[in-house]
């Protein structure tokens, strides 16, 4: 059974789902509290094929109710009249938005606001699900408690039973009408009093004490089978995501045809003509319904690009940098294949001082894009020394300037990298066999630091 956590905020709305099954929450995102809420959280209630809800309940620092706990409740009120079956379950929490920041610090990324209240939304329902494991532990010590007190008893309870029953006989024989009844009665009394009524109480307190946990997890699954979820991860690239499809059982001729469809969103329609949907796909985890095609996968992730583009107004921020939307896009899949968490802003400064300069940027994973384009089975260009010739648009080797589409699928950070990169003022670097970054000013020290750090990654088949 899906299970959604919501951290009710005036402006937004975070996010997590976890299964009943795995216990575990995750963050999933976050919704503008716009009017639009409401039916996004019915869409995700739809698609996760759940309609249990675990809502934040804020407090202070002493436990008592503020403002905040009175929006949280009105706010559940008002979901229940959008989504009237849905069931509401509340989860204490303070200070919880302060801790999810502080986790997305330790992660050493960058990360916006939303983030903070989807981390939020999957501590809130980490907490109620620990509550319930909590109380299942105790509820096991109980019922092992009872079975045992039984069954170190059960000669007494014999006795006991034994004894009643002569009683019950030489008492029927004066009340005959009633000896069908009062043997049944008698012995199951018995059986309880001699168990300081343990079984009773502890099918009672067994019965209360999971009620709640079990509204949910009895609850069988029925249509989960009809939903399935697909990922793109950062950096995948069309070539990933098309052999992902068809080996989840889509037609190869399907997957190709909703690749070169035409989609109706504003930005797509700012690339040059013939471009792919590489770089556009932005990396994410959805829901689908199983008679979903290719083409509404695709739309998905689409459609979470089309976000990410306009919450973070990044067609105005790379303008700044004398880029277009199609070219930042194009930089940041750069980015993104080149460079580790914590690094992209100083190589997207590289590249960006490179363009600049009129300079090639020189990009090994730009080839490596090419030879999949050209060569997908390295049959032709079977050593560095060739691939690095390859004659290729995407070839930032042996041409100047940005190549002629993205080479990935970029994350939320190599796209800000290039719309804001760092102050410095590098123009090489490379990773080096450690899996750390080493910037130089010159060309004489970028080739003593390969010397010094990059004996193997430097040499690695494109």
């Amino acid at each position: 059974m899906k299970i959604i956590g919501l951290d009710i905020g005036t402006k937004r709305i975070g996010v997590a789902k976890a299964d009943s099954s795995t216990r575990i929450a995750v963050p999933v995102g976050f919704l503008l509290a716009d009017g639009s809420e409401w039916q996004e959280i019915a869409k995700i209630a739809s698609l996760s094929n759940t309609n249990l809800f675990v809502l934040g309940l804020p407090r202070s620092n002493e436990g008592n109710e503020t403002q905040q706990t009175l929006y949280a409740r009105q706010f559940a009120k008002k979901l229940r009249e959008k989504i009237p079956e849905a069931k509401i379950r509340f989860q204490d929490e303070s200070l919880t938005s302060v801790e999810a920041e502080n986790r997305l610090k330790t992660r050493k990324k960058r990360y916006e606001k939303g983030e903070i209240d989807a981390e939020a939304a999957s501590i809130i329902l980490q907490d109620f699900l620990e509550n319930f494991k909590k109380n299942d532990i105790e509820i096991e010590k109980k019922v092992e408690k009872n079975d045992n007190f039984l069954k170190n008893n059960v000669e007494s309870i014999k006795t006991a039973v034994e004894k009643e029953s002569d009683k019950v006989k030489m008492t029927a024989k004066k009340t005959k009408h009633k000896m069908k009844k009062w043997p049944f009665v008698t012995l199951i009394s018995i059986a309880l009093l001699a168990a300081g009524v343990g079984g009773g109480v502890w099918l009672i307190q067994r019965e209360q004490a999971r009620r709640e946990y079990e509204e949910y997890v009895k609850w069988v699954e029925s249509q989960t089978a009809e939903v399935f979820n697909f990922t793109i991860r950062p950096g995948e690239t069309i070539f990933d995501i098309k052999k992902a499809l068809i080996e989840k059982g889509y037609p190869a001729s399907e997957v190709e045809e909703a690749f070169n469809a035409d989609y109706d969103f504003d930005f797509l329609k700012k690339r040059p003509a013939g471009a792919s949907l590489e770089g556009y796909l932005y990396g994410e985890t959805y829901d689908f319904y199983e008679t979903a095609t290719v083409k509404d996968i695709l739309t998905k992730f689409l459609t979470g690009m089309g976000k990410v583009i306009s919450e973070n107004n990044l067609e105005a921020r790379y303008a700044k940098q004398g880029l277009s939307l199609f070219d930042g896009i194009t930089l940041a899949s750069i980015v993104q294949k080149e460079s580790p968490a914590g690094e992209q802003a100083t190589v997207a400064q590289v590249f960006l001082t490179r363009l600049k300069y009129g300079w090639r940027l020189g990009s090994d994973v730009t080839v490596s894009y090419a030879l999949d384009v050209v060569d997908p089975e390295r049959n032709i260009y079977k050593d560095n020394q060739a691939a690095l010739q390859v004659d290729s648009c995407y070839n930032t080797r042996i041409y100047a300037g940005l190549p002629c589409g993205p080479i990935a699928n970029p994350n939320l950070a190599a796209l800000l990298a290039v719309a804001e990169p760092s102050d410095t003022e590098y123009l090489y670097f490379l990773t080096g066999d450690d899996g750390l970054m080493y910037y130089s000013y010159t060309e004489a020290e970028h080739n003593q630091n390969a010397y010094l750090h990059c004996r193997t990654l430097c040499n690695i088949s494109l």
